[in-house]
């Protein structure tokens, strides 16, 4: 348990310096964007009013966010960009960072346990399984950018 709890404060640590510094980015950003040409467009209406929502309610989606693959760093970004207070965002980070610390100690000190024992105790059936993995994630690689350099029209084609 000593491992995990370990673990877990490491990367609470990590989640809080990276998704604190995206936001803080963000918030550069927005008053930099605030300062430029683009002033006259993010003080319409529409954009106001979007930024009061985000300001009010993106809490409870900062927060879930650490719990999706590839959105957080996005949602920290916007929430920074879009001014949301810092009373509504630092509980949304402490929530959300702890979860992901926890999920990512269990499931990863699990997963590593797994495959050392399986190495230990199989040592090729060890080797198939990092094998397999790893052409899995470059399959998937070239697949994305096989698919992105594709232009419009042929996936659009394709699809239909």
């Amino acid at each position: 348990m000593d491992k995990i709890a370990l673990t877990a404060a490491a990367l609470y640590a990590i989640v809080l310096l990276r998704a604190g510094g995206t936001f803080a980015v963000g918030w550069l950003t927005g008053a930099g964007a605030r300062r430029s040409r683009l002033a006259g467009r993010i003080s319409s209406a529409k954009f106001l009013r979007a930024e009061r929502a985000i300001q009010r309610w993106g809490a409870p989606v900062v927060a879930v966010s650490f719990l999706t693959v590839g959105f957080q760093t996005a949602a920290n970004f916007l929430a920074g960009t879009l001014r949301m207070p810092l009373p509504r965002y630092l509980p949304a980070l402490f929530v959300g960072g702890a979860a992901w610390a926890l999920i990512y100690a269990t499931a990863g000190i699990g997963a590593l346990e797994v495959l050392g024992r399986l190495f230990a105790e199989q040592t090729a059936l060890g080797i198939a399984a990092v094998a397999v993995l790893l052409l899995a994630l470059c399959g998937t690689v070239v697949y994305r950018r096989r698919r992105a350099a594709r232009s419009p029209g042929e996936a659009a084609a394709e699809e239909a």
